[in-house]
C-alpha cells in the first residue's frame, strides 16, 4: 500500500428531473409562467449526499449498495463522465473505467476492426493494440468470428469480445462496474482472474457488484451505500454480512399447524455459528430448529426433516429415529439439526414430517423456504460443495 490514488471528499451530486421541450416547447411553457405569474418548480434527485473516503495505491475497494444507491454515480465521477454538485473528487495516474462494456463498438465493422476502434477509445494507441491482439483476442475466445461483423455476434460473444479489449488496459486506477455479469461462469472466472492480477500488480482497483462473494474475494475493504450515503465501511465480509442482514431475515417462520396430536409452532433457519447475523452464506453451516407441541403421548412418533431445492431436488431427508431414539411424553419440544457447509448458493425449502411406522400425522413439504447466499460463478447447476480431495498415482508403464 502506498500514498492516496483515489480521494473523494464530502462529495455530493444533484440531478434535476425534468421533462425535455424542445425550443418552441420551451418558448410556450416560460410565456405560459409569465402570462399566469408561475415559477418553475424543478424535481431533484440527490444521487450522493456528502460521501468522502481514498484508495490507497494497490488497494481494491468495493462498493455495495441497492439498485439506486448511487454506486454507478460514484464510478462515473471518478471517471470524469460527470461533474459532482458539491465537493472534490481527486485521482491520480491514468484512470480506465469499465462502466458499458462494448460502448464504441460499429455493428458493421469486423471483430479485428471493432478491437482496434474500442482499444483508441479507450486510451490505448495503436502500436499497445497491436502488441496485445493476440492475448485479447485468445482471452475473448472469438478467434473463428473475428473477420465477422459484430452485428452477427450473439450477445454473449459481443460482450466478451469487449470486455477482452477492457481487461488489457495497464491504467493505475481500474474503475469497474458489474463487469462479471458478461458472459458464462467459465469466462466469468477468467474476467475474476484478470482483475486479481491488476491488483497484484499494484494497480487500484474499485469495484461494483451485485456477486457479494466475488467481491469479497478481490477487496479487502468495502464502502455500503444507501440512498447516497455511506452507511457503513470496513472489511468486505463485515460489510456484506451487515448488507444482506439489513434486507433479508435469513430465517422463516411457519405458521402454527395442528395435526392430530401435532401442534407445529415454528421453523427456523440460520447460521450455525453465533454472531454472524441471520444471513445464511455458502460456507456457513446451517442450524434448523423445528419447535412443536404434543398434546398425547404417542408411541413410536418419529420426525424428520427434509431439504428441497427450488427445482424440486431433495438434497437430504434426515430421520430422528436414524440417530437416535427418543420417547416424547406431552408438552413442548424444540428439535434441532445442524447441517455442514455443503449447500451451494441458491434458493431451498425446509419440510417437516410427523408419524409412526404405522401411521402419519403432518407432513409439510414447504414449511420455510431459505437463501444460501454465493457468487453466481461458483458453478450453481450443481447442488452441493463437498470439495472432496482427489489422490492421483501414476500407474506403471505410463508415459513421462
Amino acid at each position: 500500500m502506498g500514498t492516496d490514488v483515489v480521494e473523494f471528499d464530502h462529495v455530493s451530486k444533484r440531478y434535476v428531473l425534468g421533462q425535455r421541450m424542445n425550443a418552441r416547447e420551451a418558448l410556450m411553457a416560460a410565456a405560459s409562467r409569465t402570462l399566469h405569474r408561475q415559477r418553475s418548480v424543478a424535481s431533484e434527485l440527490w444521487s450522493l449526499r456528502d460521501v468522502s473516503f481514498s484508495v490507497a495505491q494497490g488497494e481494491a475497494l468495493g462498493i455495495v449498495g441497492r439498485n439506486g444507491a448511487g454506486k454507478s454515480t460514484i464510478l462515473k465521477i471518478l471517471a470524469r463522465i460527470t461533474a459532482p454538485t458539491a465537493g472534490v473528487s481527486r485521482t491520480r495516474g491514468r484512470v480506465a473505467a469499465l462502466l458499458e462494456v462494448g460502448t464504441g463498438f460499429h455493428p458493421e465493422l469486423t471483430g479485428r476492426e471493432n478491437v482496434y476502434l474500442n482499444g483508441a477509445i479507450l486510451g490505448m494507441s495503436r502500436r499497445d493494440i497491436s502488441l496485445r491482439f493476440d492475448e485479447i483476442v485468445e482471452f475473448s475466445g472469438v478467434e473463428r468470428f473475428l473477420e465477422t461483423p459484430v452485428k452477427r455476434y450473439s450477445s454473449g460473444m459481443y460482450l466478451r469480445l469487449a470486455f477482452a479489449v477492457a481487461a488489457h488496459l495497464e491504467p493505475d486506477v481500474l474503475v469497474v462496474d458489474e463487469i462479471l455479469a458478461v458472459g458464462d461462469a467459465e469466462f466469468q472466472r477468467k474476467c475474476l482472474g484478470r482483475m486479481q492480477e491488476a491488483e497484484q500488480e499494484g494497480r487500484t482497483l474499485i469495484f461494483v457488484s451485485h456477486d457479494l462473494q466475488s467481491l469479497a474475494r478481490i477487496c479487502e475493504r468495502s464502502l455500503w451505500l444507501e440512498r447516497g450515503q455511506v452507511v457503513d465501511s470496513g472489511p468486505t465480509a463485515a460489510i456484506v454480512r451487515s448488507y444482506l442482514s439489513s434486507g433479508l431475515s435469513g430465517a422463516g417462520i411457519a405458521g402454527i399447524l395442528h395435526a392430530g396430536p401435532i401442534t407445529l409452532r415454528g421453523v427456523r433457519v440460520r447460521p450455525a455459528a453465533e454472531g454472524t447475523g441471520p444471513v445464511l452464506m455458502r460456507g456457513d453451516p446451517l442450524q434448523i430448529e423445528v419447535d412443536f407441541d404434543l398434546a398425547e403421548e404417542v408411541p413410536g412418533l418419529d420426525m424428520a426433516v427434509i431439504v428441497t431445492a427450488a427445482g424440486g431436488a431433495r438434497v437430504f431427508d434426515e430421520l430422528l429415529s436414524d440417530s437416535t431414539m427418543m420417547r416424547f411424553g406431552i408438552g413442548g419440544y424444540r428439535a434441532e439439526i445442524c447441517v455442514p457447509a455443503l449447500l451451494n448458493g441458491g434458493d431451498y425449502l425446509v419440510g417437516v414430517w410427523f408419524g409412526t411406522p404405522h401411521e402419519e400425522f403432518l407432513d409439510e413439504p414447504a414449511a420455510v423456504p431459505f437463501t444460501v447466499h454465493a457468487s453466481d460463478s461458483s458453478r450453481p447447476e450443481r447442488l452441493v460443495v463437498l470439495n472432496l480431495p482427489f489422490v492421483v498415482r501414476r500407474l506403471n508403464g505410463a508415459a513421462e
